[in-house]
């Protein structure tokens, strides 16, 4: 029965569905946790502490040093910062489009691999129910060859089966729970970038002296 089968006879009784699955489990766990990874390097930056830096440096003269540490800081707000302070000499709607480029560059980077991993969510569960149906169908199949009726060896073929439906929402539910989780975290990016140009676009107006 499925209750004592090892591991080796589970993918055996799942078939190449559940080795697909299993595979694309592992690449799906990846991309997990290198969104993770470069999430947390992006949110590094605070907008409070780049915009209060910035304010200093336009007060200190000290503007080219301030740019320069955007440069290697090398994340949204700071690039999206960086941009704005480019062209800081031409007028306000220049500047404005710049950091609303800028914005969308940096959402295209922070979005990379998230739709791969909602294709998984959604497409993993649906091919571990083909790959049941396809497991129910060779047991029907290999009962009516046999010639036997027993209830049991039914129920043992389609609970085989069933391993295929499990292993899709085993690959599914994190893939699906991560795909959420990324998403929120880019819109709140996304918020805090059209904060940081907007006070970017006040700071210039203000008519420092840079």
């Amino acid at each position: 029965m499925l209750g004592h089968s090892s591991l080796a006879t589970l993918l055996q009784a799942g078939g190449i569905v559940t080795i697909v699955l299993l595979a694309v489990s592992v690449f799906s766990l990846a991309l997990i946790l290198e969104r993770i990874l470069f999430y947390r390097k992006m949110s590094l930056t605070r907008r409070t502490d780049l915009l209060n830096n910035l304010r200093l440096a336009a007060k200190d003269m000290t503007l080219p040093a301030f740019m320069e540490n955007c440069k290697k800081k090398d994340t949204p707000l700071a690039n999206v910062v960086l941009a704005g302070l480019s062209l800081k000499d031409k007028d306000e709607k220049t500047t404005a489009e710049t950091m609303a480029r800028q914005t969308a560059i940096e959402t295209v980077r922070l979005e990379r691999y998230t739709a791969i991993l909602g294709t998984i969510g959604s497409t993993s569960v649906y091919v571990g129910l083909f790959g049941t149906v396809l497991g129910i169908i060779r047991a029907f199949s290999d009962i009516s060859q046999a010639g036997v009726g027993d209830i049991s060896i039914v129920i043992a073929g389609i609970a085989e089966a069933l391993v295929c439906t499990a292993t899709g929402l085993w690959v599914a539910i994190p893939a699906v729970i991560a795909y959420n989780f990324f998403m929120k975290s880019v819109d709140r990016f996304n918020t805090e970038m059209e904060l940081c140009a907007s006070e970017v676009l006040e700071i210039v107006k203000t008519g420092r002296r840079w």
